[in-house]
């Protein structure tokens, strides 16, 4: 079974082909994807429009080099999946119309695809991982812990509520100076500096509901650089590095309450997944490390690679879906909010 995915939520035009075996284990064929960041630098953020127009003029040429490298032909496909959304309304709406056309053109099953299941699922694909599993999303626009139970099958146990993670550590780096894109920069500088010198607050530590809130820590950033005023390289280098640390303090802190949380409500997890582009950060990777260590719990982190967006995981998903026989119809529209949990998402907004 062969499926072509695309993804086109933010700021990487990306196109896979990914084969499930007859075993049930996936294999990639191809994964292209090309990223917009010299587009957006100048702006120190993705700029949606400009975002979108990217996506057009690369999308076409991206899939025929998918299709390329896999060695494969449109007619071989079993089906194509496109992310639907969550994302920015513009670039979804790129993607999915391409993949509803190649999909119409081909006469296969068309997949819309939510971007965060596709995170949630790219284990199974890198670990051929068994349900269920805990799953920490950490990514420039989302931070959940989510028990993933089955495919379709997911228990929201906490989220931010304010910043993302990865959005908090953008910010940081912009107000301190640093090149965009922001995270990696925090991370190479804070390797430099004294993760002491500062006392930034750790919000939300010890609750018992696994919630997240960086927009304190951000602010207690910018009141330090305010106060220090003329930043030199090492002030620089150690509000990165005691910004980290904070991070590192609560992801692990709002981890643990998450994983008390899914065996009281599910049972005990098979492991705990760590998805997203923020996954890519060493300082966090080796603190989940011992976390998972202490816990007695295995720790999956799917390739660097494969944590940032791309189509693998896209046509992965769409492959699991598939594979149960969920397809959808032309008439599904882009979604710019797309919870995988509808009801953590109505009760977050007071309707349940």
């Amino acid at each position: 079974m062969l499926v072509l995915g695309i993804e086109t939520t933010c700021d990487e035009t990306a196109a896979a082909v990914v084969r499930l075996q007859p075993g049930g284990a996936g294999e990639i064929l191809s994964n292209e994807v090309m990223s917009q960041i010299a587009e957006h630098a100048a702006y120190g953020g993705v700029v949606p429009e400009i975002a979108a127009r990217a996506h057009i003029e690369v999308i076409d040429r991206l899939v025929q080099r998918a299709l390329e490298h896999a060695g494969v032909k449109l007619a071989d496909l079993d089906g194509v999946a496109a992310a639907a959304g969550p994302g920015l309304i513009g670039g979804v709406i790129v993607g999915l119309t391409t993949a509803k056309a190649l999909a119409l053109a081909s006469r296969k099953p068309f997949i819309a695809v939510n971007h965060l299941e596709a995170h949630a699922l790219t284990a199974r694909l890198t670990d051929e991982l068994a349900f269920p599993y805990l799953l920490l999303l950490v990514s420039g626009g989302h931070t959940q812990l989510v028990a993933i139970k089955g495919v379709g099958d997911y228990l929201r146990l906490g989220s931010t509520v304010d910043d993302a993670v990865g959005e908090a550590f953008d910010k940081v780096a912009k107000m301190l100076g640093l090149p965009y894109p922001g995270g990696p920069q925090v991370e190479k500088v804070a390797a430099e500096g004294n993760a002491t010198r500062f006392d930034l607050p750790r919000p939300m530590l010890g609750r018992a509901k696994p919630d997240f809130s960086l927009s304190g820590l951000k602010t207690a950033v910018r009141l330090e650089a305010q106060r220090i005023a003329a930043l030199t390289p090492t002030d620089v280098a150690d509000l990165c590095a005691s910004f980290q640390a904070a991070v590192v303090d609560t992801i692990i802190d709002r981890s643990r309450a998450g994983l008390r949380l899914f065996r009281e409500t599910v049972g005990a997890p098979n492991a705990m997944v760590v998805a997203g582009g923020v996954a890519a950060n060493g300082a966090i990777r080796r603190a989940l490390m011992r976390f998972c260590g202490e816990s007695g719990l295995r720790l999956v982190l799917p390739p660097p690679q494969l944590c940032t967006d791309n189509g693998a995981m896209i046509a992965w998903a769409g492959l699991e879906r598939l594979s149960l026989g969920l397809t959808d119809d032309m008439t599904f529209a882009a979604r710019p909010r797309w919870p995988l949990d509808a009801n953590a998402e109505a009760a977050h907004n007071g309707k349940a």
